[in-house]
């Protein structure tokens, strides 16, 4: 995660330096793929919790179990090789289903094929593992890896001010799309139906260099080679 990526992506986008490199391809940074990440320091089990921490991100969902020793397996929103990551570097998360939340010490964990496979703290056996299928993951946004200097996060993105060079505004980033190739910006702007009545625009803009020109993220603004009759 197209990927997901709304509130909670973690797919990334890669600035291109050089050509041929996309300016929205997708980038992961170098890991070993079978890899196991383990926490650092003693687990206490998963606990409820009140609320998320500040600054979580939704970044996958739990499948199904993995093996006979109580480990999860993990869809991830922005895929395994593309912002997977997070999952595995991250040393807690929490999950979420309906209106429980939980705090979950991550034990180890490593990219599967497409998808996280992760032991939990105090899930031992495979039931308890298959008890926790549906749960909602989420990280906080600091534990996400680092990224270089032409990379960014989706959910970075999302809601930046898109202005063409010209000045002209054409809205707001509401989403990302993967289409294989690249990402492409979908941006809401206000607009107005055939009745007159006040209507949600949508343009898709491709997030490669021909056509985003720079991102400032302090600014909270894209600047494209795009006009607003496109």
């Amino acid at each position: 995660m197209s990927v997901r990526d709304d509130s909670g992506g973690s797919g990334r986008a890669k600035a291109a330096s050089r050509a041929p490199a996309s300016f929205g391809a997708f980038a992961r940074k170098p890991v070993e793929r079978n890899a196991v990440h383990a926490a650092a320091g003693p687990a206490s089990g998963i606990e409820s919790v009140q609320a998320l921490p500040d600054g979580a991100v939704e970044v996958g969902a739990i499948v199904d179990a993995y093996g006979l020793k109580g480990w999860v397996k993990v869809a991830p929103h922005a895929g395994a090789n593309r912002g997977g990551d997070a999952l595995t570097s991250a040393k807690s998360w929490w999950i979420v289903k309906g209106r429980e939340i939980k705090a979950a010490p991550v034990v180890a964990a490593k990219t599967h094929s497409d998808s996280i496979v992760a032991q939990l703290s105090g899930v031992g056996d495979r039931d308890q593992a298959l008890a926790l299928r549906g749960w909602q993951v989420h990280v906080r946004r600091s534990d996400f890896p680092s990224l270089e200097a032409d990379e960014f996060y989706w959910v970075d993105l999302i809601g930046l001010e898109v202005v063409n060079e010209a000045g002209v505004a054409l809205g707001a980033v509401a989403d990302l799309i993967d289409n294989g190739a690249h990402s492409v910006l979908r941006i809401e702007y206000p607009s107005q139906g055939k009745d007159g009545q006040p209507v949600t625009g949508e343009r898709l803009i491709p997030f490669v260099g021909v056509y985003v020109k720079t991102v400032d993220q302090a600014a909270k603004r894209i600047v494209v080679d795009w006009e607003a009759d496109y």
